[in-house]
């Protein structure tokens, strides 16, 4: 489980700097800090504002690239696909910066 947390931690960190090379004009550091995405447990990111159409492709892409991750990152530990994602939910939540948008029980709020 050890090598699966390094992994996902690994994972996390080159997903948000592939992100931020991309062609969208909205980078993902950018869609966070004016509310438009937020962190979700799940490991993937969710529409805070669902209206915004290039926030939407953004997640799009994120949690595509994300998903190849998990799974990559699940065949390789031979471990569950949730189990992944799961702790990759609680890694992007723990590492979203203060004042940005955070998934919990009963919708988004600002952590």
């Amino acid at each position: 489980m050890k090598m699966v947390r390094l992994t996902i931690m690994l994972c996390v960190t080159v997903t948000g700097v592939a992100v931020a090379f991309s062609a969208f004009a909205l980078s993902l550091d950018e869609a966070k800090a004016k509310g438009l995405v937020g962190e979700k447990p799940n490991g993937y990111l969710g529409a805070v504002n669902p209206s915004n159409a290039e926030a939407q492709s953004l997640i799009e892409d994120v949690n595509q690239k994300r998903r190849q991750a998990y799974e990559e990152i699940a065949k390789r530990n031979r471990t569950d696909m949730r189990a992944v994602e799961t702790l990759a939910g609680e890694k992007a939540i723990q590492n979203t910066t203060p004042g940005n948008f955070i998934e919990g029980p009963g919708g988004w709020i600002k952590k």
